[in-house]
């Protein structure tokens, strides 16, 4: 044989092994060690494909706001800005609030899926069957006060009579309307009852004898005017009795009843917020600053804020472990007031107007 022959017979050998080893490879057994790869499942194989390394998607919520940014709602800022809702495996949207935006609205027409808002407020929608549930009660207790200039001789609640008294109205007048009850006040004929703005010029241009106020708002406004603290005399609703509950937190129930855990994460990461919030209200305030208005601020005025937030959130001598338990009697206490006055017509069911299981389930 000439020695091409044989070159070529080699050449055809090594050709004909290397398509053998090739079939062998393709239909043998499923021994991949070599690959790295793990052999795909044949049709119709009950073998599970392995999990994937791909982190897992986020869950959408949706949050709405009372009013708009501002550290009346800093915990929630800081949870966002620190990932504990991403830590939780949310996707958390805080939607700013305002005059012409109702929170139980936007919860019960599915726009969002939590809302925060005045207990008194959620009792009336309650009431006009819109299928929402408090999860959460955030504020312990009520900022609502009366302030008034020493001048005006307003000691006590009996003094109002025949004053010139402030409130917003539009549901935030029945801690007042209590308090003129409590002490047997007509608001209608022994108190000249009068709309409130929302600045306090009125007051601080002697247009009202008293004026409501939230100590974290209007009251620094107050003070930020130049007005002492001795120059002015408080009518404290926590004190008088006749406090409502305020800021709290709410659900739709029919996507609570689908989203029990994911309402639970909402409520553990926005409770490490606040905490976060109280313990260090300036790096709140920071944080709250980047989502506020630009010019409709100061951050002394929402330093401010948040201290006097703070104190009603934790007041003092408050266990915070319970912080965003609901408590039954304060609970109760403004589901009365809220009947006395009209604001429900007819007794609140309060086994259904709120649950504690939401918290329950972020407290393990």
């Amino acid at each position: 044989m000439s020695v091409k022959n044989r070159k070529f017979r080699g050449v055809l050998l090594l050709a004909v092994m290397a398509l053998v080893l090739s079939v062998l490879a393709g239909c043998g057994g499923n021994n991949n060690a070599s690959s790295g790869e793990a052999p795909a499942p044949s049709a119709g194989s009950s073998a599970a494909p392995e999990a994937s390394t791909a982190p897992a998607e986020l869950v959408p919520v949706k949050l709405q706001l009372k009013w708009v940014p501002q550290a009346q709602f800093a915990g929630y800022y800081v949870a966002l800005s620190k990932g504990y809702y991403k830590d939780e495996g949310l996707d958390v949207q805080i939607l700013p609030g305002g005059p012409d935006i109702v929170p139980e609205q936007q919860v019960a027409g599915g726009s969002a899926d939590i809302g925060v808002d005045w207990v008194a407020s959620l009792l009336t929608s309650q009431e006009q069957e819109m299928p929402l549930v408090q999860i959460a009660q955030i504020f312990q207790k009520s900022g609502l006060v009366l302030v008034s200039k020493k001048s005006a001789n307003i000691n006590t609640p009996a003094d109002l009579k025949g004053k010139r008294v402030g409130n917003w109205m539009g549901g935030n007048e029945f801690e007042l309307l209590a308090l003129f009850d409590k002490y047997k006040l007509d608001s209608g004929k022994d108190i000249k009852f009068t709309k409130q703005g929302f600045t306090m010029d009125q007051f601080l241009g002697g247009e009202l004898d008293a004026a409501s106020a939230m100590t974290y708002n209007e009251y620094q406004v107050v003070l930020e005017s130049g007005v002492k603290p001795e120059e002015l005399n408080v009518i404290d609703m926590n004190d008088e009795g006749v406090a409502m509950l305020e800021d709290n937190l709410f659900a739709n129930k029919g996507w609570l009843e689908a989203n029990k855990e994911t309402a639970a994460k909402f409520v553990r990461a926005s409770l490490k917020g606040w905490k976060d919030a109280i313990a260090d209200p300036a790096a709140a305030v920071d944080i709250v600053m980047e989502q506020a208005e630009a010019g409709s601020t100061t951050k002394e005025h929402q330093l401010k804020m948040m201290e006097e937030v703070a104190k009603l959130i934790q007041p003092e001598g408050f266990d915070i472990a319970k912080l965003g338990y609901t408590d039954e009697a304060a609970f109760k206490q403004t589901a009365d007031i809220a009947l006395k006055f009209g604001v429900i017509k007819k007794e609140a069911n309060l086994s259904e107007a709120y649950t504690n299981e939401i918290m329950d389930m972020a407290s393990k």
